[in-house]
């Protein structure tokens, strides 16, 4: 079993993309990145989407964030856009990390921006769900697992094969 499989089974989570079951449609949402750029389920087809739910105060998420920007870069020439969303915290509080620790090259989102992080319900961070061209959530994994387990999510999706 996979660390990614742990993780989601420690979450009560479901092992759809793990047990190969059908994937399934991502529930409609609407977001506004700090760039001011709007995504949604619409926005996103025909593209890659890793969705990271995260925190200023998770040092896990931090330990992450150079390895999501780091796939982020490798693959969007392939069609991945990372929707890096923080979860229940001011503005000010996100813009005061981001001015000492930058996230380039992916779409900075706050959840008074957002419907994702209602959807999603993470029990925990940071927490990420990958969605295929077609919009249909092709995996999950609640934790950090690292660049491997991360690159073992995007290869459900063709990329890094």
């Amino acid at each position: 079993m996979t660390r990614r499989e742990m993780a989601a089974l420690a979450a009560g989570l479901p092992l759809a993309a793990q047990e190969k079951r059908p994937r399934r449609k991502m529930p409609l949402y609407r977001a506004k990145s700090a760039q001011g750029e709007n995504l949604d389920n619409a926005s996103l087809h025909g593209k890659v989407g890793l969705i990271q739910l995260w925190a200023t105060w998770c040092g896990y998420c931090r330990r992450d964030q150079p390895i999501v920007e780091k796939l982020a870069e490798e693959y969007r020439k392939q069609g991945l856009v990372v929707v890096a969303v923080n979860v229940g915290e001011s503005r000010a509080t996100v813009e005061k990390y981001l001015k000492e620790n930058p996230r380039p090259g992916v779409k900075l989102v706050l959840s008074e921006d957002t419907t994702l992080p209602g959807l999603i319900a993470p029990q925990g961070f940071p927490f990420y769900v990958l969605l295929d061209k077609e919009g249909m959530v092709a995996g999950v994994q609640a934790g950090s697992g690292g660049e491997p387990s991360l690159r073992e999510m995007l290869s459900e999706v063709g990329l890094g094969n």
